[in-house]
């Protein structure tokens, strides 16, 4: 079991809100801090926790894969940017594909696969499809449920997740992907082969 002071500081707003409350409880009233009654509020709120949290992993992982091709190992870095006028969604990138997590909807957070191709007028965006057929990208659901006490559970295909073991599945798959990417550039259904061959492997047909 985690020690008290090794939970991050989302984990332990609540604490501090309760306290200021206890301080100024007029200003509670007036400025509607007690939000842990609404579930829908606290979704929210836990969506954006658990997208810092999955963000923070991902940059830990940018950075120590990163750190290889500095060394003079000679290879394309991922990229890790934030996703203008969102709270916390984000995208890494790396030879022309990218993939994005994303708040989609109330209580999902989207994790998604994107191919960039050139085209005659510029870059176009492709979705890689490993469901045979259509143009969707190759996506995952994270859903939040919430719990006997209000706490906020993130799960995929109802069991439950952690942050650090999102990050890094899908970390090790878009290196997998971009790197095949790199090799096979031009030969879009050899890439949508590789691809669907890596997922299925892990036991994931997306």
């Amino acid at each position: 079991m985690a020690n008290y002071r090794d939970l991050l500081p989302s984990q332990q707003g609540w604490i501090h809100e309760l306290a200021r409350a206890e301080v100024h409880p007029d200003a509670e009233s007036l400025l509607n801090l007690n939000s842990s009654s609404d579930p829908q509020q606290v979704v929210e709120e836990s969506a954006v926790n658990f997208l810092t949290e999955l963000r923070e992993a991902f940059q830990q992982n940018v950075r120590v894969f990163n750190s290889y091709s500095e060394a003079g190992a000679r290879f394309a870095e991922v990229k890790l940017y934030s996703i203008a006028q969102s709270a916390a969604d984000f995208m890494i990138f790396r030879n022309q594909v990218k993939l994005v997590v994303s708040n989609v909807s109330h209580g999902v957070i989207q994790l998604n696969f994107n191919h960039h191709i050139k085209g005659n007028f510029g870059v176009e965006n492709q979705g890689l499809d490993v469901r045979g057929g259509g143009d969707g990208a190759i996506s995952a659901e994270l859903i939040a449920e919430i719990g006997p006490f209000r706490d906020v559970n993130w799960t995929f295909r109802g069991e439950r997740i952690t942050a650090e073991q999102v990050a890094k599945f899908y970390f090790s798959e878009f290196v997998r992907i971009t790197r095949d990417s790199r090799r096979h550039r031009g030969n879009n259904q050899l890439l949508l082969d590789q691809i669907k061959a890596l997922l299925q492997e892990k036991g994931l047909d997306l």
